[in-house]
């Protein structure tokens, strides 16, 4: 049997109210990406935000009746509650509420695959949770008060619900404390991973945007892989890395990170660090736009918003502007072009622009490559091995005893090779 939620966004200022539509529907869209139906969304609207349950009495009282006469399962809230706000709500409603960091947390556990996007996600939903267990028991004391417990004044004494919270609060450390070392382990392994790949001298771009700008399509069409690319918010968030070839011969490794998504809560960035921390250490950064979303401009300046916040907001970075096949405004798109820095228009969906845009990356690395002709006595096996082994050998010539080779070469492997330059 499905759920069935009412939706609710209570806001203060009117000025926002376009801002207030587009957050909601795309509650709506987190919420079906969980499998609940939606019966209807609402919103309230307050002077000033409250304590107890952020909108007046009054209001909560009407969201709780609308959502009784839907006969709904659930409210949803796209506001980030308090743990002492979740709880009043609960208690009014007698429902279970939640709000929009929850609904994240759920559908990251439900799409988590690997080790390391498994332990972030436990990490953050036992951060989340740690506040909170309170509600989950306070239901055994209420019993143990009803049933009248005759200590007469004993008002020291505890309920079954305060001893299990003390017990759940402990695990729940633990747990943190234990997926903190894991994790930790983890990016040592990513680390040394890393190292070896600076070694080789591979440069690396991220791939980066908002969730379902088209970033895992992106990285299909130009590999030639298979990521799980699907029209939905977070369809993939473990980190995917695939080698292509440049135009110039030079290899480029290219990293699909997990999506944003606005008001997205900062536990999860925090958590999620280890897998966006590629964003941060890639040469460059391609940042996938979809450019047929009405809000292109809000939605550009989120991703940018959270790079920033990773410390990434410096890097050089590629503006792909996406789904064009779908965008059927050559004035919207030129204007685009023009709006943002250094874009490449493209569709990840049938292939137009790739060509562009693989030229652009060879660009923003060129000054690590350069186009060579080395003379290399035959007895030099090595070197020749090693142009082949760390360089792109466009031709091979040979003239006597030498060997003639033309390469695009790293800078790393040209200072070795320097004395065979012709």
């Amino acid at each position: 049997m499905v759920e069935r939620a009412l939706l609710v966004r209570i806001y203060s200022d009117r000025r926002e109210e376009e801002e207030e539509a587009s957050l909601l529907a795309e509650l709506s869209e987190l919420v079906s990406t969980l499998g609940i139906g939606v019966v209807e969304s609402l919103f309230v609207h307050t002077r000033a935000f409250h304590r107890k349950y952020l909108c007046g009495t009054g209001k909560a009282q009407e969201v709780v009746d609308l959502a009784k006469a839907h006969e709904c399962d659930c409210i949803v809230f796209d506001n980030m509650f308090l743990p002492s706000q979740q709880r009043c709500w609960e208690e009014l409603a007698d429902m279970c509420v939640i709000d929009r960091e929850e609904v994240i947390l759920d559908i990251f556990s439900k799409r988590a695959h690997t080790k390391e996007a498994r332990l972030q996600v436990d990490l953050a939903k036992m951060q989340y949770s740690l506040p909170r267990l309170t509600r989950m028991w306070g239901h055994l004391d209420r019993e143990g008060g009803a049933s009248g417990g005759g200590k007469g004044g004993g008002g020291a004494s505890r309920g079954m619900g305060e001893q299990q919270v003390e017990v759940d609060r402990r695990l729940a450390r633990t747990r943190i404390d234990q997926c903190k070392r894991e994790l930790a382990e983890v990016r040592k392994q990513r680390s040394t991973r890393r190292k070896e790949r600076e070694k080789q001298g591979m440069p690396c771009a991220a791939i980066a945007g908002y969730t379902n700008a088209g970033k895992s399509t992106l990285l299909n069409r130009l590999s030639g892989s298979d990521v799980m690319a699907k029209d939905m918010l977070f369809a993939t968030l473990d980190t995917t890395t695939r080698a292509i070839e440049l135009p110039d011969g030079q290899p480029l490794l290219l990293t699909d990170t997990v999506g944003f998504v606005r008001n997205l809560p900062h536990r999860l960035v925090e958590a999620f660090k280890a897998t966006l921390e590629e964003s941060v250490l890639a040469d460059f950064i391609i940042h996938v736009v979809d450019a047929s979303s009405p809000e292109v401009e809000k939605l550009y300046e989120t991703t940018i918003g959270v790079l920033a916040e990773l410390g990434a907001g410096d890097k050089p970075m590629i503006t792909v502007l996406n789904k064009i096949d779908v965008l059927n405004d050559p004035v919207k798109l030129a204007g685009l072009e023009v709006t943002f820095p250094n874009t490449i228009s493209v569709s990840a969906k049938t292939g137009f622009g790739m060509d562009e845009l693989l030229a652009k990356c060879a660009e923003m690395l060129a000054d690590r490559v350069r186009t060579e002709t080395y003379r290399v006595p035959q007895k030099r096996g090595e070197l020749t091995g090693l142009l082949h082994r760390e360089a792109k050998v466009l031709e091979t010539e040979y003239d006597g005893n030498d060997v003639i080779i033309r390469a695009v070469v790293p800078a790393s492997v040209a200072g070795k090779l320097r004395d065979f330059a012709v």
